[in-house]
């Protein structure tokens, strides 16, 4: 056997299982979750398109709520990930009740906010009063679920620094599971559910109203709390966490432990928000190029969404693997790990490429039959095929930085990167187009610009992760 490939037998390979052992439940978990948001709009949907309206209205203020607490709160994953790896067991616990305490305020404040704020929000944006009635109705019901997912997230994100995650992917599997019957018996009412069960349906529930979008909110917040729960109690009662024995002591707030958690934390949180943003505000400004173009836009977006999870996966799991290491005090490790990581991005890159190649047209054709949005989606999925490396590579890179708790870069990358290159590049070449070379280029130019935007990030952040792997302990990036 030649010595590159005795090296890739007995050091890659079996970190490469390892890291795939981790990955594969996150993917389950991140598609589970985002099938309850297919779920929701498919079943208000079918019942009018105000009610429909409604939830798309409302997605767009609560996802990315959402969104920013989760990312907050994967600070919790390297945390907990370096603590394991140093066999420091006794700090885990206290690390763990510092990201609960966070997570119940970050879920009061946005149900606050979507109790208080949606209004005038809806008065901005001059949504038709029927739809923004529904969509209040909506939100209000959606918004006691938020501490619920809050704190999902963050015995989720403790749960991956322990080196479990299979169980984030059962209990998605279980907030689905709550969130389909819920939705129909709340959405349709009895109506709906003795068109199926006919006579053997109880005089009870024949008795519902349909609650149409309010309903909605209610099988979300329903589904929302009842992952909590079933997180609480399976790191409670799960042998895996016998270690660290998360619920046998409260530990009260504590400045340092909310301060590092801040410290690596929120800049995760804020640069998962620009991220969001990014495409909010591309699907904003080429609102007005038209309903094909909008369409095309979204049913492309949509897809690429979906391949997204596998790099995603890798990169939360990449995180855990590089945060255990150097928990070890292993640097040279370290850098291994997060090099086969980076690696292993490329094939996964590789991999979506190919199936946008592939099946692009054909799956475009199951979201329209319009030509028109087909083939100017499939024009995007090509240029969506070219990014795939580099989104693929700046995902990886940042998970593996997350492992050596350098955030705050991360984020300044991420902010100028996303909003500066892609948006305002993209928007120069959407608007503009390429001075002489060509006249505005519509949506094509502002997906260059997340080819642009994305291929930035993947730099910068390579030579961040170089940097930082060398000199770890000078970076800050081992803390005791």
């Amino acid at each position: 056997m030649s010595p590159i490939a005795s090296r890739l037998k007995t050091r890659y390979w079996p970190e490469t299982r390892l890291l795939a052992s981790l990955a594969l439940p996150i993917c389950g978990a991140q598609l589970a979750q985002g099938g309850m948001s297919v779920v929701d709009v498919m079943m208000t949907g079918r019942l009018n398109a105000t009610a429909l309206a409604a939830v798309s209205v409302g997605s767009s203020l609560w996802l990315p709520l959402m969104l920013f607490m989760t990312g907050t709160l994967m600070g919790v994953t390297p945390i907990v990930a370096q603590l394991l790896g140093g066999q420091r067991y006794a700090d885990i616990r206290p690390a763990v009740h510092q990201a609960l305490w966070v997570a119940l305020l970050l879920g009061v404040l946005s149900a606050s906010l979507l109790w208080l704020a949606v209004a005038p929000i809806f008065a901005l944006m001059d949504v038709p009063p029927e739809v923004a009635n529904a969509s209040s109705a909506y939100l209000s019901a959606l918004a006691f679920g938020m501490p619920g997912v809050a704190l999902f997230q963050a015995l989720r994100a403790f749960s991956d620094g322990m080196n479990h995650t299979r169980p984030s992917l059962w209990i998605s599997l279980i907030g689905l599971g709550v969130n389909i019957p819920s939705n129909y018996l709340l959405i349709y009412g009895g109506d709906g559910l003795a068109a199926i069960f006919g006579a053997w349906l109880p005089d009870v529930l024949q008795q519902l109203p349909p609650l149409g979008a309010f309903g909605c909110g209610i099988a979300t917040a329903l589904s929302m709390w009842s992952m909590a729960l079933a997180m609480a109690f399976y790191t409670h009662r799960g042998r895996a966490y016998d270690s660290v024995k998360v619920w046998k002591r409260l530990t009260w707030p504590r400045a340092s432990g909310l301060r590092e958690l801040a410290v690596v934390g929120l800049p995760i949180g804020i640069a998962i928000f620009v991220e969001v943003t990014l495409f909010t505000l591309i699907a904003l400004f080429i609102a007005s190029l038209g309903e094909i173009t909008v369409a095309a836009h979204q049913i492309a977006f949509s897809y690429t969404g979906i391949l997204f999870m596998l790099p995603l996966s890798l990169s939360m799991a990449l995180t855990v693997r590089v945060g255990n290491t150097l928990g070890q005090n292993r640097p040279a490790m370290a850098r291994l790990v997060a090099g086969n990581g980076v690696a292993i991005s490329l094939v996964a890159a590789a991999i979506n490429s190919s199936l946008l190649w592939v099946t692009g047209a054909w799956v475009i054709a199951l979201y329209t039959p319009n030509p028109d949005v087909q083939q100017l989606a499939v024009s995007l999925l090509s240029l969506a095929a070219l990014y795939q490396v580099s989104d693929s590579l700046q995902a990886n890179l940042a998970g593996a930085l997350r492992g050596y708790k350098d955030t705050r870069i991360v984020m300044l990358i991420t902010v100028l990167s996303y909003w500066c290159v892609g948006l305002g590049g993209g928007h120069w070449l959407g608007t503009r187009g390429a001075g002489s070379l060509s006249g505005p280029l519509g949506v094509h130019g502002y997906w260059l610009g997340l080819l642009a935007g994305l291929s930035t990030a993947a730099v910068l952040l390579g030579w961040r992760l170089h940097k930082i792997s060398r000199h770890p302990r000078a970076r800050g990036a081992l803390t005791t």
